[in-house]
């Protein structure tokens, strides 16, 4: 199960398609893609992990051969600068993995419609539970499907 951004941009989506089976083949884990305005155009955010940690030269390497697919299989992407990174200590988590292997550490949560009056919530991630992230925020659990949360990430 994946969080599901309200109407995806589709080049997101694109390159999404195109960066999953790289990473797999190359042992790294795509965490997260963003796409922001630049001065100069599109910038183009790419989030990489892996067991061992990421490097500089990991993010060369993957930028060069992510670059070269996002050009050959985006035929229609406007001028873009491709950015590959760490997640770093906010790590965005995005799928039902993600919950269960931070499970104990401190999160941010946000939702699309407000639960209990608000709409961002801050606490330590229990994990999943019956299809559900449970969150304890001021030592009450809150569980939130995984259609209500806008955005989640390592606080």
């Amino acid at each position: 199960m994946k969080i599901q951004q309200k109407n995806q941009d589709p080049i997101i989506v694109g390159i999404e398609e195109v960066a999953e089976p790289l990473c797999l083949a190359e042992g790294f884990e795509l965490v997260h893609v963003e796409r922001l305005s630049d001065q100069g155009g599109m910038l183009v955010r790419v989030y990489l992990d892996k067991p061992s940690g990421i490097t500089i030269d990991d993010c060369v390497h993957m930028a060069r051969q992510l670059g070269d697919l996002i050009d050959v299989h985006l035929e229609d992407i406007e001028s873009y600068r491709l950015e590959v990174s760490s997640p770093g200590s906010k790590r965005p988590l995005k799928k039902a993995a993600d919950f269960e292997r931070f499970k104990g550490r401190k999160v941010k949560i946000e939702t699309f419609e407000p639960i209990e009056d608000r709409q961002k919530f801050t606490g330590i991630l229990n994990g999943i539970q019956d299809g559900c992230v449970e969150v304890v925020v001021n030592k009450k659990t809150i569980a939130f499907q995984f259609e209500q949360i806008s955005k989640s990430r390592l606080a």
